[in-house]
This record gives C-alpha cells, structure tokens and sequence, in this order.
C-alpha cells in the first residue's frame, strides 16, 4: 500500500479523500491556486503546495506542475478526484512515465470512454442499446442540422468531450437549431476544449440510472447497483438516491450486467459509472462512462456499506477487490443533495460571496436491534464558516447524504437536515431543496429528468408576507443588538419613558413586500403589532444568535443572524430575510437609474447580441456571460432601446459593472 498520495484537486473531494487517506495511515499532499491559500483541503493535508493562480487552466490543470509537485514530495500515487484531470488521459500516461501511480483506470479506457462518440461506437459493436443519434466526425452545421431533422425533435445537443451537464442544449425545432448549436459549441470549447458535439433523439420523461462498476487488474469486475439522478437542473444533477425506486431485480441485473460488459470492452480497472437513459416503461440506453468517482458515490457508499476510496487506494496499489458480486447486498435507502451557492428563483444563478455564518446538522449515527447500521447523516463539505465562494471554481457549498431503513425514513431525515441548515452571506439552494424533497413529486417517487420544470408552480411559489412570529423575531434582535451598542437613557432600547410608554415604529422589507412593526414597550418585554395582529412578546433565553420568545401563548425558537442591514431569521425550517429601513441612515438616497444593466456576477463576455440604437423587447436576449463554468443569459428587462454597448466580447466583467445603457 502507498505511505504518501497527492490528491489533484480541491474543495469537497480533495477532503473526502484526505479522510479516508487519513484512516488508512497513508499521508497527503495537496495541492492549491492562490485563491484556496486557505482552503479547507489544504488545511486537512499533511502538505500543501501553491501551484498557480486562481485560474484552474493555470493551477489545477497544470499536469506538468502537479506531477513534478508528486515528485519533489516523494508521493507515490496521484488521485484526481472529479473534474479538472481526473479523465485526461494526457495526465494518466505522463504519471506512467513519472513512475507516479494513477489513482484511476488506464489511459487507454480513459481514451475509449473520454469521447462520448467514440463510446457509443464501442457499446454499439457491444450490442448496448443506444438511443438514435448521430455521433460521427462531420461537424458541418448543415449536415448536423439534417441529421437532427432526421432523428426527429426535440434533439438533445451534447459536448463529445463533455460532462457534468455543460455544453448540452435541447432543441425544440429546426428553426431553433443553429443558435443551439453555437451556444453549444461555446460552451464545449470552453468547458473542454473541444467543439465537436453529437446530437440524439430527446427521451420525453426519461429517468438517470446509472450503474457504478469497479474492476481490479486481476481480472475482477463488479458492480455496486444503481442510482436515480433523474432530479437535474441545467442538465446538472441536484437529488441523487440509492438504489432507484421502482427497479426490479430483473432490470437491476440486466443493467448490471451491461455496464460491467462495458467495463470489460475497455480494460477498466477502478472505479467507473455507466449512465443510461432510461424509460419510463423500462427500456434503457447507454448513454456515456464516466471513467472516475461521481460526486453522488455516498449514496453507494451506505446502502452498500462500503468505502469507494479506500477500494480505489487497494486497486491502484494492485490489490484484488475487497468483494465480489455475490457478496455485494443492498442495504436500506440513501439520498444525497447538493447543496450550491446559487439563486434558484433567478434561473439558478450562481452566487458568490463569503459564508459570513454557516450552521450544519451534525452526523448523527443509531444503533437498532443490537447491530450498527450507517450514519443517518453525513456531509461532505470543502468550506467552513468565514470561507469565500469565489467565481473561480464550481459553486457546490456541500452534499448532504441521509441514510434510512427504507426510502421514507431518508425522505423524513433530509427534509429534517436541511431544514437546520443555515446559509448567511450568499445566495443558496437551502429552501429550493427543501421543497424538493417535501413536494409531492419526489417524495411520490414521480420521478423524470424534467421534474423541476414539470413542479415550477409548488417548486417557485410566491413570496407570502412574513409572518408576526418572523417579524417578532428580527424586531428583538434589532433591539437586543441597539441594548448592546450602549446609549443615552432618552434612546435606550430599555424603553424608560418618563410616566409614559416607548412606542416605535420599525420599517422592514422582504424583497418587495413593506413590513411596519409597532413595537410598545412593557414592564417585561413588548407589544408587537404588524398588519392587524399583535401579541405580547418576552425574550425568554438567548444565546449569542439564537433567541427563545413567548409570543402569546406560543414558544418560538429562532436563529437570527444580523448582516448589516439585513436580518436572517432561522425558525421551523424557514429562511427569511429582512432588511430594516433605517430612515436616517438612507436619508438623501435615490434609486440607480433606470436605464441601465449590470451584470449580476463577475464573468466573461462571450457574446453580444445587440449593437446601438436596436431597439428590444422585454426578455430579448441582449448577451451572454460565462461564470463559474457555466454560460448565463443577460435579457432585456424591459422594451427599449439600446444607446451604448460597453464591452465587447472576451472582456472580463466584474460584479455589478454597467454592461449597457438604454436610450433614456
């Protein structure tokens, strides 16, 4: 076995890894751009070395670097993890050459699988079912548009070279082909490199199954089950779940069995996920493989109780697999979700910013019937509190897996995770999860690549106005934050008036909505009055944020977290976010005016639809950025027209720049 490893990658898997390094005795090395100087993998690796700027194409997808790092360390084998190197069959060789054991399968499959076209000729001379689709070389826009004509719409677009959801766009009609395709192609060959894409026939409600296979170099092949990864956003997963509600034994095996055919077509060794594209009535078709560790493989992890790292530590050291397929069992139900620095309610963009105050649930583990089952709760984050989400990177703050005995108690135990889940300094998905996992769709098991879309109505519902107990809740920490500042017995919060009583008015708003709070103060504690209700109110405990309030006759429990004008308040599973309107501290200002349009995140100009004096319509797309490896649409927000375009394409843009400017 290997004493030292260098782990080739960052945030949540460079721990995850480092972890299990960890248990097994062997030391880590990491590595780091100039913006993870104090990353949390870093800091969990018994070494750490700086390897360029934050840019990844100059830090971590530098093979030349990494491996002469690997050397002047003396480690003896480098894990890639997911993403940047970790299917660049370019790295693997050059760790041959280095004498530098790759924690992967060999170059050749990585090969055979890198390129989504070549594949499916392969699994196609392997008798896999495919969906129909063109994957040859002929990258002519006419002809690819001719094929998809052929196949028949909606045609899915996809990066050859691609992953992880970029570079795909679903055509709806062959007027809509030719834009698709160059936004397809931008984001391909920036994503990966390489343009060239395939086109296939789009399933309607199908399901992602995949199968995640592992070999050995003695000859071993197995497969550890399936995962349903059918709730995707942008063609980017968001709840992944083991095993696949609704799956037979008979269709588990058959999909089994084919993915460790396809394992074996190649020469694989390692750990490997085969995707398929599955119907609703059964049928299944491959789709691509995965040739490294997929970012859902807990959920594998606890229903099979086992250790993917560890197995790929003792298959790259040339050990045979700890198990073999008769010894492999399903045990009970996991769920995993990914919890992102994101905006769900503005079309998932990506937020960055520092976690000024992050709360987690802690692992929590049971003991039933005298034996140990898995831990009904882990997370695997790369962040702690005080860390910044920068643009430089994906934006994936944690994944949050729970495991059951069956899939209603992992459904019970997520929604109670995510609900003391607490975010405080960017946007996140927190609520949009908890939704998801609440609504009728997931928990009923109605599940389809197109499930968000189908639930928009319950996913995305209109903001209802705070609630007293919520309004209460700021109100008291407002005026618990004013006692501790100190002041004149005429402003004190203490609300001592000479023979009379302290009435204040305080202004909150929520988004768009007007919030007025009528705060009179009493003996023990308060009078709060907002849109015809009231209650008295007494601050029963606090402890730093969080506070305990009898409001009426009700016991409320709350975290309130104050980022400057802004009041967080964490209280049965919601998030709400107040602004108080300080009337004197925005005295004299005056709205931004109203002709022009900022960029919501820093990024690069990748195109630019519009020129001088066009006149738009509300929603017309007016140019595209890409962040955080992701292209984003920036629309008109209203009818107008255009007096100025103020960058061009290629130019760096940072967050909030004027990006153009409407005739006034």
């Amino acid at each position: 076995m290997f004493t030292k490893i260098l782990i080739a990658n960052r945030g949540e898997i460079a721990c995850r890894v480092a972890a299990t390094a960890r248990r097994m005795g062997i030391k880590t090395v990491a590595v780091y751009s100039e913006a993870d100087a104090n990353a949390r993998h870093v800091a969990v690796c018994d070494e750490a070395v700086l390897i360029g700027p934050a840019a990844a194409k100059e830090s971590y997808l530098r093979a030349d670097k990494i491996i002469a790092v690997a050397l002047e360390t003396g480690a003896q084998a480098i894990h890639p993890g997911y993403g940047f190197l970790s299917e660049n069959s370019e790295f693997a060789e050059a760790c041959a050459r280095n004498g530098i054991a790759f924690i992967g399968p060999p170059a050749s499959a990585i090969e055979a699988m890198g390129s989504k076209s070549a594949a499916k000729s392969l699994m196609e001379k392997a008798n896999v079912p495919l969906v129909p689709g063109y994957h040859g070389d002929n990258q002519d826009p006419d002809f690819l548009q001719t094929e998809a004509d052929r196949i028949g719409y909606p045609v899915l677009l996809k990066a050859s070279a691609g992953g992880g959801g970029k570079g795909m766009r679903v055509i709806e009609s062959s007027k809509d082909f030719k834009d698709g395709l160059a936004s397809c192609k931008r984001e391909a060959i920036n994503s990966f490199g390489d343009d060239k894409v395939l086109a296939e026939k789009y399933l309607q409600r199908p399901r992602h199954i995949e199968i995640q296979v592992f070999a050995d170099t003695h000859g071993n092949c197995v497969y550890l089950f399936e995962r349903d990864c059918s709730v995707q956003r942008r063609h980017q997963k968001v709840l992944e779940e083991a095993p696949a509600p609704g799956m037979t034994a008979e269709r588990r095996a058959a999909m089994g069995e084919a993915a460790v055919a396809a394992a074996k077509a190649v020469g694989y060794v390692g750990a490997g996920t085969v995707e398929f594209i599955a119907n609703q009535d059964g049928s299944f078709y491959f789709m691509e493989m995965n040739t490294r560790l997929q970012v859902e493989h807990p959920v594998t992890e606890m229903i099979t109780g086992t250790d993917l790292v560890e197995w790929q530590l003792r298959v790259a050291a040339g050990e045979k697999l700890p198990l073999q397929q008769s010894e492999l069992r399903i045990h009970g139900h996991a769920i995993e979700a990914r919890v992102y620095a994101e905006n769900p309610e503005k079309g998932f963009l990506p937020s960055i910013g520092t976690l000024r105050h992050l709360r987690t649930p802690e692992a929590v583990s049971f003991t039933l019937g005298g034996a140990a089952e898995p831990a009904a709760f882990r997370i695997d984050s790369g962040v702690r509190e005080g860390d910044t989400i920068s643009p430089f990177y994906d934006p994936m703050i944690a994944k949050m897996i729970v495991w059951g005995k069956d899939r209603q108690e992992a459904l019970a135990r997520m929604a109670q995770a995510l609900a003391q889940y607490q975010i405080v300094g960017l946007h996140s998905n927190i609520g949009f999860l908890s939704r998801l996992v609440t609504g009728q769709a997931f928990s009923g098991a109605d599940l389809d690549t197109g499930l968000i879309e189908r639930n928009q109505a319950s996913l995305f519902p209109a903001l209802q106005p705070a609630t007293l107990s919520t309004l209460a809740c700021a109100a008291v920490a407002l005026l618990r934050s004013e006692q501790s500042t100190g002041s004149d017995p005429w402003q004190s919060s203490h609300g001592w008036r000479m023979n009379s009583q302290l009435q204040r008015n305080l202004e909150w708003t929520e988004e768009q909505q007007a919030h007025s709070v009528s705060v009179t103060y009493l003996a023990q504690g308060w009078r709060i009055r907002s849109a015809q209700q009231e209650a008295e109110v007494r601050l029963v405990q606090a402890s730093g944020n969080d506070i305990v309030l009898a409001l009426g006759e009700q016991t409320v429990r709350a975290t309130v977290v104050r980022d400057g004008e802004f009041f967080h308040v964490f209280s049965q599973g919601q998030h709400s976010v107040l602004q108080y309107q300080d009337a004197l501290a925005h005295a004299g200002e005056t709205e931004a005016e109203g002709g022009r349009l900022t960029a919501p995140m820093p990024g690069k100009i990748v195109a630019v639809l519009v020129k001088p004096q066009q006149e738009v319509k509300k929603g017309d797309a007016l140019l595209i950025m890409e962040a955080m490896k992701m292209e984003h649409t920036i629309s008109a927000p209203h009818d107008g027209v255009i007096d100025e375009v103020l960058y061009a394409v290629g130019d760096q843009v940072s967050e909030g720049a004027q990006l153009l400017a409407f005739a006034q």
